[in-house]
């Protein structure tokens, strides 16, 4: 059972910067396709970026494209979503998540293990 740890979720004003981790029990790059998702109150979890380290491939949601870039490394078994130019429309709980059972979904109910999640607030 893979087990997540988000860090790095905080406050922070619109236009600013923020990096969030997420930390593996163990190694998932070579395996897993890892992805960020993130929950606002009243809405639905909805996908933000995902990689797919063993072929290079990374997709970004059309409204964080160009704003936040998703990384990992491997040697650490941590994942990254670097977080630019935020919005107060970026605020909600982001969470980490893993699946070995597709390679390129953007769907939720897909994704087999997931982390606590981490709060992140954009002020106007």
């Amino acid at each position: 059972q893979v087990q997540l740890v988000e860090s790095g979720g905080g406050l922070v004003q619109a236009g600013g910067s923020l990096r969030l981790s997420c930390a593996a029990s163990e190694r998932t790059f070579s395996t897993y396709t890892m992805g960020w998702f993130r929950q606002a109150p009243g809405r639905e979890r909805e996908f933000v970026a995902r990689i797919r380290w063993s072929a290079g491939a990374t997709y970004h949601a059309n409204s964080v494209k160009g704003r936040f870039t998703i990384s990992g490394d491997e040697a650490k078994n941590t994942l990254y979503l670097q977080m630019n130019s935020l919005k107060p429309e970026d605020t909600a709980v982001y969470y980490c998540a893993a699946t070995r059972r597709t390679f390129y979904s953007t769907d939720p109910g897909e994704y087999d293990h997931w982390g606590q999640g981490t709060q992140v607030t954009v002020s106007s």
